[in-house]
């Protein structure tokens, strides 16, 4: 009989570690993915801040390309304004090519 109780009390030791052992890689595991989520929180706000910048400055492209803009300047350096029929477009097309 002692046999049989120490074979019992040897299988509640196991399950028991077993148990703290699962128990562990679960709190590890949800440990990552707290601080997983975190860094991702983290790269979402600097990915918010950048596109906000990014659209700041495509709006100051926007505003310096304007003729109100340009005008100015030409004549401060000293150049000349081309007509609009000195303008020439070129199409490049798919058979365009070099031969």
């Amino acid at each position: 009989m002692a046999r049989q109780r120490a074979k019992g009390r040897y299988w509640v030791a196991f399950w028991l570690a077993f148990f703290l052992l699962v128990a562990a890689a679960v709190i590890a595991r949800q440990k990552t993915a707290l601080d997983t989520a975190g860094r991702l929180r983290g790269l979402r706000e600097t990915r918010g801040a950048l596109e906000a910048a990014q659209a700041e400055l495509e709006r100051r492209i926007r505003v310096a390309s304007t003729a109100e803009a340009l005008v100015p300047k030409v004549a401060r350096l000293g150049l000349v304004l081309p007509p609009d029929t000195a303008a020439t477009i070129l199409v490049v097309g798919r058979d365009s090519s070099p031969r």
